[in-house]
């Protein structure tokens, strides 16, 4: 991990659900790894218990997102152990039938179990944490002094059997549509106050999800989930610091400038320049070097 390219995760506090496997978990390590404050939700109390060994100043939270009645209890861990959300990624998910059911083979508890960790799970977990994303966004504008730049961020993880009717994919497809239209109302609803809700496709894993579904597909034709994490990273900075990356450009091509008004006046004043007027023919003395450095560093102050 890069940490200069990544340094502004190094500020975030992230929460993720299903952290113990697949994307979550690739998506936890890669926070980690950037000095991001992570806390991270999952069923099995031995693996969560096992990746924040693993991942020391990580969170684990034992917790199911399909379940109402767990829904308050892992905000408010969330909460007290991040001392706030920044970003809240909505990972877990559920392929509904196993093996994978035509829709009119598809039993109404399937369904069910598809549309409470896909579509009610995030949906509830957003919703208890939006005072905590709220505060975040108005604390990160504050600091910003941008009033319209993003302070928080949801994350919603799809697929492209959101968008695409596979056969056989009924229950997630349909469960993944519902979350991905769901990402865009929350969107319009809370953007204005500086809460942004996107939706995220990470494509094909080699994840355990993925083998469960098709257990003949070849690994190596699939995505390492490690690259899907560093593409939602990126996601999260340019949502995140696309203000603070904009003054940083701006910054450099302003400096660039200057640098170029600086070497132009010393080509159009050789004579007083004698560095410039030999540059062909010898480097000139280290008096002259001085004379040219400190020219650009008066016009880059």
């Amino acid at each position: 991990m890069n940490s200069d390219r990544h340094h502004g995760l190094a500020t975030l506090r992230v929460a993720v659900t299903g952290g113990t496997s697949g994307l979550g978990l690739a998506l936890v390590r890669a926070l980690h790894a950037a000095g991001a404050r992570v806390a991270f939700v999952a069923r099995d109390a031995q693996r969560v218990q096992r990746i924040a060994a693993e991942l020391p100043g990580t969170h684990g939270i034992v917790g199911d997102v399909a379940l109402q009645d767990d829904t308050h209890r892992i905000a408010l861990q969330i909460g007290a152990a991040l001392g706030g959300v920044d970003v809240l990624v909505n990972n877990a998910s559920s392929l509904g039938p196993v093996p994978l059911a035509l829709l009119a083979d598809t039993e109404c508890e399937d369904l069910s179990a598809a549309l409470a960790t896909n579509v009610l799970g995030p949906f509830r977990l957003t919703k208890a944490l939006l005072g905590n994303l709220a505060a975040s966004a108005r604390e990160r504008r504050g600091r910003a002094g941008a009033a319209h730049a993003a302070g928080a961020l949801v994350v919603n993880i799809t697929s492209d059997a959101a968008v695409t009717p596979y056969a056989g994919w009924g229950a997630y497809g349909a469960s993944k549509a519902a979350l991905l239209h769901l990402s865009r109302i929350w969107h319009e609803e809370l953007d204005e106050f500086g809460v942004r809700v996107r939706s995220f496709d990470p494509g094909d894993m080699d994840t355990p999800l993925h083998a469960l579904a098709l257990p003949e597909a070849d690994p190596a034709t699939l995505k390492p989930p490690a690259t899907s994490a560093s593409e939602l990273l990126a996601l999260i900075e340019r949502e995140l610091f696309e203000h603070e990356m904009y003054e940083r450009e701006l910054f450099k091509h302003e400096m660039s400038d200057h640098e170029a008004d600086a070497r132009a006046s010393l080509e159009q004043e050789p004579d007083k320049h004698p560095t410039r007027q030999h540059a062909s023919s010898e480097r000139g003395s280290p008096q002259d070097d001085t004379t040219a450095r400190a020219t650009i560093e008066g016009a880059r102050a």
